[in-house]
């Protein structure tokens, strides 16, 4: 086992998550994680702390959060007094910014539709609709 005690080598934390050492590094690098303790032998020394963050990073990651602002919720889940009213700021926020990224895409998934539907799928290339649409000049707004 790659462990010593309750203590655990980067690669037995990036199994253990999911994760590629390099993503731990990185996570480190960027103050998501804490500077780890270090052995005698100089390699990495990881709690079960660092486990439970990184979980908590992937699964903001999936949320769609940002590094930012998972810095930030990390720093926010240690708050006792404004940590969850934020929290819930913060989750508001990013579900407002999904929501408008998810009209943004049906916007061109209706465009794009329209343009499919409108082409022959045969002929002139200068015929074809959906390259028309690529290649003309934007009107002026």
């Amino acid at each position: 086992m790659n462990s010593i005690g309750n203590s655990l080598t980067i690669g037995a934390v990036a199994k253990r998550v999911g994760v590629a050492i390099d993503t731990i590094r990185f996570y480190e690098r960027e103050g998501l994680l804490p500077e780890p303790l270090r052995r005698a032998s100089g390699y990495r020394s990881y709690g079960e702390g660092t486990v439970a963050q990184l979980r908590f990073i992937r699964r903001a990651k999936v949320l769609g959060f940002t590094l930012d602002e998972i810095r930030a919720l990390l720093a926010l889940s240690t708050d006792r007094r404004l940590g969850v009213k934020a929290v819930k700021q913060r989750a508001q926020e990013r579900l407002a910014a999904i929501d408008q990224r998810i009209a943004e895409l049906q916007r061109v998934r209706d465009g794009l539709a329209q343009l499919v539907q409108s082409c022959p799928g045969h002929g002139a290339p200068e015929q074809c609709p959906i390259l028309r649409a690529l290649t003309e000049e934007e009107e002026p707004a």
